[in-house]
């Protein structure tokens, strides 16, 4: 499950790469992003600086300043967004890949039947997840406004 947290840093890229698409992209303000996202202004801040020292966007000082996505949205991948975001995704810490950590209780990986099974599901997720980029998020919004014909 993601956190409200990665929901409002989703939103807010969405707001910027939806700029980004316009024929005169400028940079966007906390507020402007605000608005345009639905995430509230007082947790975008803490939020941006985060995707900014992830290299996905950039500031620009002064009056007319903002943020701007500087990667393509094909580029900026959803599970390393996650991973700065909200942290490890694997379930559980011994199936971690960059935040492994030994079960406190686990007397034998090799055998523990929880490991095993949630090895299997986070794998499926695994595929899934590092697949997925913001270009995709762009697409299906496209796609279901489409469909419920906005």
């Amino acid at each position: 499950m993601i956190t409200q947290k990665m929901k409002y840093a989703l939103k807010a890229l969405l707001a910027l790469a939806d700029e980004a698409a316009q024929a005169k992209p400028q940079s966007l303000t906390i507020e402007e992003i605000a608005k345009r996202s639905g995430a509230p202004k007082r947790f975008l801040e803490h939020i941006l600086l985060e995707v900014r020292n992830a290299g996905v966007i950039g500031s620009i000082r002064g009056r007319s300043g903002g943020y701007v996505l500087i990667k393509k949205p094909g580029d900026i991948s959803i599970s390393e967004l996650l991973r700065t975001i909200d942290g490890p995704i694997a379930p559980l810490p011994c199936l971690s890949r960059r935040a492994y950590q030994r079960c406190e209780d686990c007397s034998d990986e090799a055998s523990c039947r929880i490991r095993k099974v949630f090895a299997e599901v986070f794998w499926s997720y695994l595929l899934i997840i590092e697949s997925l980029t913001l270009e995709d998020m762009l697409r299906s919004g496209a796609v279901a406004d489409q469909v419920i014909g906005v």
